[in-house]
């Protein structure tokens, strides 16, 4: 092959289209990834601040063996419906049978506060039937019972079929974050 001889023109032209070049002191490529969007600062949540004040006397207690039912007002039964038959996708799952009460409902608070957060609209709690539970009744249980109904973000909830626990979890509907309502329109 012969080699192609460029004369003084074209290399002036090709040095006025170019510009001003410097030679590199490496042949590797830095990538910068962009920038992420900002988010906003999240203020310290009050997570005591999620509970509503509900007359716990119209809360029956139940038994090992019965099932968990709620909707809040507003909720119409057949999303109740859905939920029972598991149409929503489980997205978010926490264990607290074992736990003293309180224990559980510090862990059972911050769940429900990061799963909102998460976007999550599905989750499913197990607490168990409280066999082993004293004075025969499950302790557990109603407590779960009594502060599923009175948390503020929790629009429906009710037992899980057998193969998720059955009587011993709940399947539990929230409601829509505010920073994500854009995800679901």
């Amino acid at each position: 092959m012969t080699k192609k001889i460029i004369n003084n023109d074209d290399i002036d032209l090709f040095r006025q289209t170019v510009g001003n070049v410097r030679s590199l002191n490496h042949d590797k490529v830095v990538h910068v990834p962009p920038r992420p969007k900002p988010k906003p600062i999240q203020q310290d949540t009050d997570l005591q601040s999620v509970w509503l004040t509900v007359n716990e006397s119209d809360i029956s207690d139940v038994g090992h063996e019965e099932s968990l039912s709620f909707t809040a007002p507003g909720i119409q039964q057949a999303v109740l419906a859905k939920l029972r038959k598991g149409k929503f996708g489980i997205q978010g799952e926490i264990d607290l049978h074992g736990l003293t009460g309180n224990v559980a409902k510090v862990q059972l608070t911050a769940f429900i506060h990061a799963s909102v957060n998460a976007g999550h609209r599905c989750i499913h709690i197990i607490h168990g039937k409280g066999y082993r539970s004293a004075d025969s009744q499950p302790i557990l249980k109603n407590n779960i019972n009594r502060w599923l109904r009175k948390h503020k973000d929790v629009q429906a909830f009710c037992s899980a079929p057998a193969k998720h626990g059955g009587a011993g979890a709940v399947y539990v509907l929230l409601r829509k974050s505010a920073d994500n309502l854009e995800l679901f329109d």
